[in-house]
């Protein structure tokens, strides 16, 4: 599948809406995307980007749910799920999330899981208004996915936390394990500099020590 996406844009919301062009054959109308809440518990999850907007209701109570949530991640349910959200077998105990998307129209998920540390993941979800005759179309969505993804989280990140080279420049060295002086001399300057560009995207990260601003940077998706 050829996207037509603009890698001149940044935009979270541009991706999207070309990824949807992209789509648009599988019926898919509406993607959601969730990551962890870096201040919250495991099943803490937060609507990073939805298109179209229209949808944000939906998607929050998506995140708000348990579903896809910890207790899936800690089994052995694969990183791609495709469901058909109108069966009877999962409407008999269907949560919020899934009346409301149902109510606008959508028959089909798709979910895609990217990992993180400590049990966390950014989800995509993509919501096509028919349904699948086979496996085929699904995992076209997912090659999809896994395809954009990586421009797509670069843009969530810088839209959630704004870090300047530097600072994102010494939380890599600190994630590869560096201390201030050996970053130092990989950025070639002092470790005093090292050390207050570490207190500027700890502060900006709201940690109170490099260690949590690592983690915290891993779930936002800077690093």
């Amino acid at each position: 599948m050829t996207l037509p996406v603009n890698f001149d844009s940044v935009g979270v919301d541009a991706i999207l809406a070309d990824w949807l062009c992209a789509l648009a054959e599988h019926g898919v109308d509406a993607v959601a995307v969730l990551g962890p809440n870096p201040t919250g518990g495991r099943d803490d999850r937060e609507v990073l980007a939805v298109h179209p907007p229209r949808l944000l209701g939906p998607a929050q109570a998506l995140a708000e749910s348990r579903e896809f949530g910890a207790s899936w991640r800690d089994s052995d349910a694969p990183l791609v799920a495709w469901q058909d959200i109108s069966k009877s077998a999962y409407m008999e105990h269907a949560g919020r999330w899934r009346r409301l998307w149902l109510a606008h129209g959508h028959q089909t998920l798709v979910r895609v899981a990217f990992p993180l540390a400590a049990g966390r993941s950014f989800e995509c979800f993509m919501f096509s208004s028919r349904t699948f005759g086979d496996r085929s179309e699904a995992a076209a969505l997912a090659w999809s996915a896994f395809n954009i993804w990586p421009m797509l989280r670069r843009a969530i990140a810088e839209k959630r936390l704004s870090l300047s080279p530097r600072e994102l420049e010494s939380l890599n060295l600190a994630f590869e394990g560096l201390t201030a002086r050996e970053t130092a001399g990989r950025m070639d300057c002092s470790e005093r500099t090292v050390n207050y560009h570490l207190a500027n995207a700890m502060a900006k990260l709201k940690t109170d020590n490099k260690l949590a601003a690592v983690q915290r940077a891993c779930w936002i998706g800077l690093i």
